[in-house]
């Protein structure tokens, strides 16, 4: 059974870091894509980072300076390193996997792990 398991998520003050882990069990058939989506409360999950399977990644212009992602595949491995958060940073953070039809809703999911960012 494939599943994807987020780790890493906690509470921080403003200014702080976090590195978020997502560990891959199982085969997906796809392009290896992986990405990493935030659900702030109350809104739909937006992209934050994406990676290919060859190591090439994308950061969301906002972000783009904070946030690192990064993939251990002889781990099974992404990550998303999140440095000076801000209190809108806070929710839910989700792993996704391209199953061939690309990252997103098409996508494998993970359970998610809640990142609180306090002023």
């Amino acid at each position: 059974q494939v599943q994807l398991v987020e780790s890493g998520g906690g509470s921080v003050q403003a200014g702080g870091s976090l590195t978020l882990s997502c560990v891959v069990s199982g085969y997906i058939f796809g392009s290896g894509a992986r990405g990493w989506f935030h659900q702030a409360p109350g809104s739909g999950r937006e992209m934050v980072a994406a990676i290919t399977s060859g190591g090439d990644s994308t950061v969301a212009d906002s972000l783009r300076g904070r946030f690192t992602i990064s993939r251990d595949d002889a781990k099974n491995t992404i990550y998303l390193q999140m440095n000076n958060l801000k209190p809108e940073d806070t929710g839910v953070y989700y792993c996704n996997a391209d199953r061939g039809h690309g990252l997103g809703p098409s996508g494998l999911w993970g359970q998610g792990t809640q990142v609180t960012v306090s002023s």
